[in-house]
């Protein structure tokens, strides 16, 4: 039992009372030790008629499974053997990996009061909602019962593949996608024979098959198709810089939903795609697979990815991928860096990768550097920020330039923008037949 704050409200207006005696005449000390009399009568009344710790019970609900990035609400009912309308206020212990929530408050009807709560992950891994702390006053308002009740319910954290699919149908829409999935190739692409048709105006000359032509005696066209069955592989940096926050959420968690995407549309293009991670030593392997059942397999193995505040070793993870594929593949890199002095060895590695294999470069961008560099300094602080992120951005600049000029494919690129530019170099990789 607590006192609540009506309850030292009125203790505190017993002061003034003991002072009458003193400021207006001594007669009046007797109302002193009647008022506090009251005031203690009225707290174990209180107290009596309180709602026992033993008989306050809560049981929450909540998904089984979370995914982060994305905003889950749970639902916590709380019964109180109390036959008033009651208020409640209720603070739920929550795991480090959830966003802290502020007291939940609500009324007690019919001794069940039924609150709502956010549950917003931070990090993959296992949650858990730990107690509830729950304080409901007595009938006077002048006690409170402040009871804690073991909720203990566990969900796992994953990657969020529940907008894959939907955003990957929307891509799916394109014709150039599509024509790598489809026995029906559109024109020009890719270089793989397919069928022969009438030319047609409009076809490319080049395609006439002469032959087919003669014995026909009309125009004939060779029509192509792109390859299918090529090799990706996603590599994903999980050291220290990319567990750092990022629009919310951690930078390793942004590359994995983007990698689970190209995966998907790579599936669904013919392609295999296998996963890797690395840090300081290299970590997960997944061997390349095909069909979309390799899809399950991959974001099974994604939530294993794990964070580490370990630099990052791209001499060792590179060159254990690079020992793993035994055949030219698509090897896309998901990782940051912060100057060209860090970056050095990231770049001799990715050179050497490139010798054998097409390689994409992926970083991910804080949009808030940029809006630091060109914003208007208010104040000397504000442009020491400027120009130190001004730095930042020309240093990336020049890291990303060096890349091209080896033959890497760079994207630096915001959260929200990585995904459909690399889908987009993907199909351009593709459409060039690069791999």
């Amino acid at each position: 039992m607590r006192p609540t704050r009506r309850a030292i409200l009125l203790a505190a207006l017993g002061l003034p009372i003991a002072l009458l005696p003193v400021a207006v005449h001594e007669r009046l000390w007797p109302f002193w030790p009647m008022y506090l009399g009251l005031l203690a009568l009225a707290l174990g009344v209180d107290m009596l008629w309180a709602p026992r710790r033993k008989t306050v019970a809560a049981s929450v609900e909540m998904p089984g499974t979370l995914y982060i990035g994305e905003e889950e609400e749970a639902v916590l009912t709380v019964r109180v053997p109390t036959s008033r309308r009651a208020p409640v206020a209720v603070a739920v212990d929550l795991s480090e990996r959830l966003v802290p929530q502020p007291p939940l408050r609500g009324r007690v009807s019919g001794g069940t009061a039924v609150l709502r709560f956010r549950l917003v992950p931070l990090r993959r891994g296992r949650i858990v909602v730990e107690r509830a702390w729950v304080r409901t006053p007595g009938p006077l308002g002048l006690m409170a019962t402040v009871a804690a009740v073991d909720l203990k319910r566990q969900a796992p954290v994953v990657p969020n593949i529940r907008p894959v699919k939907t955003v990957a149908m929307r891509l799916l829409t394109d014709p150039e996608l599509r024509s790598g999935l489809k026995i029906e190739r559109y024109k020009g692409d890719g270089s793989e024979l397919d069928s022969l048709k009438e030319h047609t105006p409009g076809d490319d000359h080049r395609t006439v098959d002469w032959k087919a032509s003669a014995r026909h005696r009309k125009l004939i066209s060779r029509q192509f198709r792109a390859e299918r069955n090529h090799q990706i592989l996603i590599a994903i940096d999980t050291g220290r810089l990319m567990c750092e926050p990022l629009a919310g959420i951690p930078k390793v968690d942004h590359a994995v939903n983007a990698a689970l995407l190209l995966a998907y549309i790579s599936l669904r293009a013919g392609d295999r795609v296998g996963l890797a991670s690395f840090d300081a030593r290299p970590g997960l392997f997944v061997e390349p697979k095909g069909g979309l059942r390799g899809f399950d397999v991959l974001s099974q193995m994604a939530a294993q990815v794990d964070y580490a505040d370990r630099e990052t070793n791209f001499t060792l993870g590179l060159t254990a991928i690079a020992q793993k594929l035994s055949r030219r593949s698509l090897i896309v890199v998901l990782t940051d860096f912060v100057d060209t002095i860090a970056a050095e060895l990231m770049v001799e590695n990715l050179d050497r990768l490139s010798r054998r294999h097409v390689v994409v470069f992926v970083a991910l961008q804080d949009p808030g550097l940029a809006a630091t560099a060109d914003g208007a300094p208010a104040g000397l602080l504000d442009l020491n920020r400027a120009v130190v992120a001004g730095g930042l951005l020309r240093d990336r600049e020049v890291v990303l330039r060096r890349l091209r000029r080896l033959g890497i494919y760079p994207i630096d690129a915001s959260p929200a923008q990585v995904t459909p530019r690399l889908i987009d170099a993907y199909l351009d990789i593709k459409r060039r037949e690069r791999i």
